[in-house]
């Protein structure tokens, strides 16, 4: 499983300049914290897939977040929803592990916290939107989680560019509020687009 996984994955260039330009202004110890905080996740979604019957087939990371890949077959809504949610619950799990054993640093515990608690936000791709999603089709049909997507979670994703945005201008142009405010543009755009069930989204704006 992992040979084939480590195979399929694919980073953008984008991504790796983001990186080094995270670094120079914050950094490499709290970069490889984040990276530590996103491997976890990850590996909370491959794991919770492989136990409810899935298969990870490849991980696409770029600008804008991560892609888990997985096979053609559909998992049942009841264990699809615990997969999204294994990413965030990784998360939570590795900052309380830290807590109980006084393991790790502040940081790592809040770097865990701050990625669960904003995956778990209703936007598309996110895993909260995805979430979104699943709840409502299990409960009232695929026409009405689409529905969620788009309008539920197209607000949320539209104001979250907007705060984005307010905060660069009340801190007069933090740049490093900017791949948010864009991230969140993109998630508009996609939850007004609709549901997509050909790839598996995880992680954040990246």
């Amino acid at each position: 499983m992992f040979q084939r996984f480590k195979g399929a994955v694919r980073i953008s260039p984008g991504f790796i300049l983001l990186l080094f330009w995270f670094a120079a202004g914050n950094g490499w110890g709290l970069l490889g914290t984040i990276l530590l905080a996103a491997a976890v996740h990850e590996a909370g979604h491959c794991l919770m897939l492989r136990l409810c019957g899935g298969e990870c087939t490849g991980l696409r990371i770029g600008v804008l977040g991560a892609v888990l890949e997985t096979g053609s077959a559909r998992l049942p809504y009841g264990r699809e929803l615990l997969v999204v949610l294994a990413g965030p619950g990784a998360n939570c799990l590795m900052a309380a592990g830290m807590r109980a054993f006084d393991m790790g640093s502040v940081g790592a515990m809040g770097a865990n916290l701050v990625l669960a608690l904003f995956n778990l936000l209703p936007i598309y791709p996110l895993d909260g939107g995805r979430a979104l999603y699943l709840c409502t089709a299990w409960a009232a049909g695929p026409a009405a989680g689409a529905w969620a997507v788009r309008w539920i979670g197209g607000s949320f994703a539209v104001s979250l560019c907007a705060a984005a945005l307010c905060l660069m201008a009340v801190t007069q142009g933090s740049l490093w509020l900017l791949p948010p405010a864009v991230g969140a543009a993109a998630a508009a755009v996609r939850c007004l687009r609709g549901y997509e069930e050909e790839t598996f989204p995880s992680g954040g704006f990246l």
